[in-house]
């Protein structure tokens, strides 16, 4: 299986797993006010798309995030949305709509700074995806619903943004594998 797929199923695995343990606050060291269990896997997303981009450019980087986005969404509907709780609907339409902005944000800013020092696109897109996903989400899902969605998303921003520092380590890794697939056909390039 080659890399684009590789990178386009892992995509909607992440989400999947994500918009489940969104639901969940982290109960240990008072935390359950301020950080979610889906901010934790959320962040490898961005890695995903940024590894996309580098390989292929942002055309291909795009339709890893709209396959990743298809199954994510119907995975999601089908596994950890709830019907009849309109948490769990606005959960999944507030994770969708998110995600579709925010990794769409990351593909453009990652290919407008590619050719700075190696670990600038990554860390500037991710950054900027994350702060939009992030409050993109929590407003959509927990707006006037009585969670503190403003103190959970600041919380969960912070852990995405460790996190996604803690992603350049896997990023740059990888960076010699897939630095010369550019020019490469995706179906011909293998991880």
């Amino acid at each position: 299986m080659n890399l684009y797929y590789k990178l386009s199923i892992l995509m909607g695995m992440v989400v999947v797993i994500s918009n489940y343990l969104v639901q969940f606050p982290v109960q240990q060291f008072g935390l359950s006010e301020l950080l979610t269990y889906g901010a934790f896997t959320y962040p490898v997303t961005f890695l995903i798309t940024d590894l996309a981009n580098r390989a292929y450019g942002k055309n291909v980087a795009r339709k890893v995030v709209y396959v990743g986005f298809i199954i994510g969404i119907l995975l999601t509907l089908l596994i950890s949305t709830n019907f009849k709780d309109i948490i769990s609907i606005r959960i999944a339409i507030g994770s969708g709509l998110a995600f579709f902005i925010a990794q769409n944000l990351d593909v453009q800013v990652f290919d407008q700074l590619r050719k700075k020092s190696w670990f600038v696109a990554p860390l500037t897109s991710s950054t900027l995806g994350s702060i939009t996903d992030t409050f993109l989400f929590f407003s959509i899902a927990f707006y006037a619903t009585g969670i503190p969605w403003v103190t959970l998303a600041l919380g969960d921003l912070f852990v995405k943004l460790f996190i996604t520092i803690l992603m350049l380590i896997p990023f740059r890794l990888l960076l010699n594998k897939i630095k010369d697939y550019t020019s490469k056909s995706p179906s011909n390039v293998e991880l």
